[in-house]
C-alpha cells in the first residue's frame, strides 16, 4: 500500500548497479523468515538473520541473474 519496502528495495539495487555490484532479488525470501528476521532486528538489535538472507539471495541472484 506505501511502497516504502519496494522502494527502498529498488533504490539500494540501483546504488549496487550504479557501483557495478551484483543487484539483490528477495524473489525467494519466506515472508515468514523474513519477518523473524525484522524482529531480531528491531527487538535484541541483531542482524545475524539478515546476514543470512542477505548471503541467500545474493547467491540467488549471481546464480539466476549471471
Amino acid at each position: 500500500m506505501d511502497g516504502n519496502k519496494r522502494t527502498a528495495r529498488i533504490v539500494s539495487n540501483a546504488i549496487l548497479i550504479a557501483e557495478s555490484h551484483c543487484p539483490l532479488s528477495f524473489r525467494t525470501v519466506d515472508s515468514i523468515d523474513y519477518k523473524k528476521a525484522m524482529l531480531v532486528f528491531y527487538e535484541q538489535n541483531n542482524i545475524t538473520p539478515f546476514k543470512r538472507i542477505f548471503v541467500e539471495q545474493f547467491d540467488f541472484a549471481v546464480n539466476t541473474y549471471f
